[in-house]
């Protein structure tokens, strides 16, 4: 069994814990909060034995393996690090950090430890994105890469009536491009690599995030575009398309349908099954690695999350957004 600990106790680390309990070698045994009122109620609601208020404390303690880190993105990095040093194997929601330069920071100290290191990317984990890899060579030359995040988040109500919650605050490293926009930048540098050019444009509101924006990522023989939104929905699905045809994803943040159609009319659903707690995929993962001694996944590798951080560093550079943590 791998003994967990996690750092956050929202609604994203409860998905985790459901998800996670589906998969043989899970077992939770830490929560950490910085108030021991909401640790103890998470704990005893997930059925943890120790809780903590120092990250730091729940390394050192003995009590885990592993952790999984659902903190505010500004956090990400030293709450890794201060887990890594101690060698605790570590899950990191994404983005993994608030720019390369803290992913960095936590890669050595992974290894100096030879810890695990991964970032909870699920999408490029489902069922869903090994079916995109398997036929992608059906579609022939790849041309461009179309993918589209635009959800419009109820905390924007609250926004636009004076309260400014946690994801529209610079300092916790939020906005669009780091809690949409990464989704649709995973997938393109697991399939494609880093691009040579990039060139973003987006909306910045008063608060000092973005609200939306557009990214095109050029490559030698094709160009991407990746658009995401806060402040708007769209229902349009993303699309990889090449000289043969394309393939047609549902949702690029939960991949799970997949069509290719040709461009003959013919179509075909690539779609695998795949359960519905997609968080599991990437828990499996993860305990997976742990298991077999690894430090990193080949899938979502160090490699890949690194690009993924320098592409939002530059995009984030072209339409000014700063973070407190690109100080520091």
């Amino acid at each position: 069994m791998v003994r967990f600990g996690v750092i956050g106790t929202n609604w994203i680390t409860g998905a985790f814990i459901e998800a996670a309990k589906e998969v043989e070698g899970f077992a939770l045994a830490a929560v950490y909060s910085r108030s021991e009122d909401t640790g103890r109620a998470f704990a005893e609601r997930y059925g943890a034995v120790h809780t903590f208020t120092s990250v730091e404390e729940m390394a050192a303690s003995g009590t885990v393996d592993a952790v999984y880190i659902a903190s505010p993105t500004s956090f990400h990095a030293g709450h890794a690090e201060a887990c890594l040093k101690q060698g605790i194997h570590v899950l990191c929601e994404k983005p993994v950090a608030s720019n390369a330069r803290e992913f960095k920071q936590m890669l050595a100290a992974a290894k100096d430890s030879g810890a695990l290191l991964m970032e909870a990317m699920k999408s490029t984990l489902l069922p869903g994105f090994s079916a995109i890899v398997d036929h992608l060579p059906r579609i022939g030359t790849v041309r461009r890469y179309f993918a589209n995040y635009c959800q419009y988040s109820s905390r924007y109500d609250a926004y636009k009536a004076g309260n400014v919650l946690n994801a529209f605050k610079p300092e916790f490293s939020n906005g669009a491009l780091m809690d949409l926009g990464v989704y649709g930048i995973y997938p393109l540098v697991a399939l494609f690599g880093k691009p040579d050019v990039v060139k973003a444009t987006g909306v910045m509101l008063d608060s000092g995030v973005d609200g939306e924006g557009s990214i095109v990522l050029q490559y030698k023989t094709m160009d991407a575009v990746v658009m995401y939104s806060k402040i708007t929905h769209s229902a349009l699905p993303s699309e990889i398309q090449g000289e043969e045809g394309s393939l047609v994803i549902d949702k690029i943040s939960e991949i799970t349908k997949v069509e290719l159609q040709y461009r003959n009319g013919e179509t075909e659903d690539l779609s695998r099954p795949t359960a519905s707690k997609l968080m599991m995929y990437e828990a499996e993962a993860f305990i997976r690695l742990i298991q077999e001694g690894k430090t990193e996944s080949d899938i979502n590798s160090h490699a890949n999350s690194l690009a993924v951080l320098e592409i939002m560093d530059e995009a984030r550079r072209q339409i000014g957004l700063v973070f407190p943590a690109d100080r520091s």
